[in-house]
């Protein structure tokens, strides 16, 4: 495939004259500064932040081993979402493609944004169905979202089928690796030179235990994060969560201890579940949560509710009914959750 990104990049993006902060005026140190009308008096918070986050994306860089200019740092996953959309579809004209069911975000900031959208189920054990995904996108099409492991279902989408997607599909392949980290698999980023287009979803919101500071890390060709930083809010990242990510990242020991514990929890959960009479399925699962098949679903999830727990009822979504999807917790968070269930 002949990928031109420029193509697909709409035309009022690519004609943009970028907002410039004021620290993008000049490069360097300085010890004096007189250009971006902040309070002169040091509270600690006075000054912004780097627009670029250049010293969290150049940590970020040697974990990941790739170069700086791949990465877009956004406030969550869901602002890259959304930049992504805004940048390559044209409201009323261009249309995004969703197997379903998935993370929710992709089709509503494609409404936000007056995006079509053409949704397709994946298979009955939730993965790509190669030939109806080809059939589906049409000129139009320039986004293509995959999430793998996926959301609500946990399992990896075929490794193989998300190549030939990436060697055939006219626009860009954005794959949510989200929970990539509670899998014995590297992901797509070793294969990110391969593909000018692909874009990679990660986040620090699940194994490194960061959700509250909302950041989200997409990697892709330096053309395509460009573009991204081109319609960026000038500072979307705030000083202190660059600053306690920056330190966060230190500690990868921690990270990846979390990861073996809350893999050692699912099989441990996914164990005591199959007891369970009412429980009908636990499916497969490579993230840190089951989506598990449960005799009358929606009373189970009320009943835990009025007992003080909380899961995510997803019966109605397709492919998925009588299903709740069940975060892994502590392992006395794991235990409360288990004998709920058994007494219900």
């Amino acid at each position: 495939m002949n990928f031109e990104l420029n193509k697909l990049v709409r035309a009022n993006v690519a004609k943009l004259k970028p907002y410039s902060s004021a620290r993008d005026d000049f490069k360097g140190d300085a010890s004096v500064f007189l250009d971006a009308n902040e309070n002169p008096f040091p509270t600690e918070y006075n000054r912004y932040p780097d627009p670029h986050q250049k010293k969290l994306k150049e940590k970020i860089a040697s974990i990941k081993n790739i170069n700086q200019e791949q990465i877009f740092l956004g406030n969550g996953s869901d602002e890259a979402i959304d930049l992504l959309i805004r940048a390559f579809c044209e409201p009323g004209q261009d249309n995004v493609l969703i197997p379903q069911p998935t993370y929710g975000m992709y089709t509503v900031s494609a409404e936000i944004n007056a995006v079509a959208i053409k949704t397709i189920p994946l298979t009955e054990d939730f993965d790509i169905n190669l030939e109806l995904t080809k059939k589906t996108w049409d000129d139009h099409t320039k986004l293509l979202f995959l999430c793998s492991p996926n959301n609500p279902s946990g399992n990896l989408l075929d490794l193989d089928k998300i190549r030939i997607l990436l060697q055939e599909f006219p626009g860009i392949v954005i794959v949510d690796e989200a929970y990539i980290d509670f899998t014995n698999y590297d992901g797509f980023i070793p294969l990110l030179n391969n593909f000018p287009n692909l874009v990679i979803l990660q986040t620090l919101s699940k194994a490194w235990g960061l959700a509250s500071l909302r950041l989200g890390m997409c990697f892709a060709s330096k053309e395509i994060i460009a573009v991204l930083n081109k319609i960026k809010p000038p500072y979307n990242i705030n000083g202190i969560t660059q600053q306690i990510v920056l330190k966060s990242l230190e500690e990868i020991e921690q990270k990846n201890k979390w990861i073996a514990e809350i893999i050692d929890a699912r099989e441990f959960v996914e164990n005591e579940l199959v007891k369970i009479p009412a429980v009908q399925r636990v499916y497969p699962s490579q993230a840190n949560f089951l989506l598990v098949k449960i005799t009358n679903a929606k009373s189970v999830y009320q009943s835990l509710i009025s007992n003080g727990i909380v899961l995510r009822d997803r019966s109605n979504v397709l492919l998925c009914g009588n299903c709740l999807r069940i975060t892994i917790g502590t392992p006395e968070e794991n235990k409360m959750l288990i004998s709920e269930l058994s007494n219900l």
